[in-house]
């Protein structure tokens, strides 16, 4: 499904470490990887050396594991420099990295993080970095609703991903709650929930096994996304994934969502998949 993945790489340390997510997948897919700088007006000879020091890092990593890499620095605006290389290229996904600022805007509104996932033509995984060490997520927290379009890709994703670390898989579904006339909202018991897992994340968690994926099922109830920034906390996942179609993504410009409230709160690190498959 990912032939060609490309990574965009700047001078701070969070950009660095999404991209090894990016190297990770690429080396799973037996992908080709490509690691990108856009280096804009104005820019200091400091800050350029630290960006080129994080491709020169990258690049080596990415050879030693094997991995066909290209790297490409060019001078301009990164949204529209990307943009380019993703059409002329045919990149089929995108990494990106939010920074520390930018969780304080409504969904990072006039960040580069939120034009890539937006504009661009194929899928793209905004990452936020919060543990800033080695990235090797052991144990990942995947939230999946009861519903969903792009099924097929996000199961790839978190397969290949959890592959490429040798991860664990927690699949985690916080119903919403049944409404009564007289007594408002009436949550399921833990036995209940579990015989009412919907079919989509019976057949996402039927894809792990079958690549021979350890996972396990688990439901929660309440405020989904408190529910699941509790449930990383309380079980110490390394890595949360969530998807968000266009339309949430837009939808939360004006009233918020749950992936925006994770993005805020989120105990470990983040990948937000914006799925737009070519396959």
């Amino acid at each position: 499904m990912y032939e060609k993945i490309l990574a965009a790489v700047n001078e701070f340390t969070n950009s660095e470490l999404a991209a090894r997510y990016a190297l990770a997948l690429s080396q799973s897919c037996n992908a080709k990887l490509f690691l990108v700088f856009v280096v804009q007006e104005g820019i200091d000879k400091n800050t350029f050396r630290r960006a080129e020091l994080a491709l020169e890092r990258l690049f080596i990593d990415a050879e030693n594991r094997g991995i066909e890499v290209k790297s490409i620095t060019e001078k301009g605006e990164p949204v529209k420099n990307i943009y380019n290389i993703v059409r002329k290229e045919h990149i089929d996904l995108v990494f990106t990295a939010t920074r520390r600022e930018d969780v304080s805007k409504r969904f990072f509104a006039k960040t580069v993080a939120r034009e890539l996932i937006l504009k661009m033509p194929c899928s793209v995984a905004m990452v936020r970095i919060v543990r800033m060490g080695r990235i090797h997520p052991v144990n990942i927290l995947v939230p999946l609703k009861g519903i969903m379009r792009d099924i097929e890709e996000r199961a790839f994703f978190v397969g290949k991903l959890a592959s490429g670390f040798n991860s664990k898989v927690t699949i985690f579904h916080c119903p919403e709650p049944l409404t009564d006339f007289f007594h408002g909202k009436i949550y399921l018991s833990p036995a209940m929930r579990e015989k009412h897992i919907p079919g989509d994340i019976e057949t996402f968690t039927e894809y792990l096994s079958r690549h021979m994926i350890i996972n396990e099922k688990r439901t929660s109830y309440g405020t989904i996304s408190k529910a699941i920034t509790i449930e990383a906390a309380h079980k110490r996942n390394d890595l949360i994934i969530m998807g968000a179609s266009e339309r949430s993504l837009i939808k939360s410009l004006i009233s918020g969502n749950p992936v925006e409230e994770v993005l805020k709160e989120t105990p470990c690190d983040l990948i937000v998949l914006k799925a737009r498959s070519k396959s």
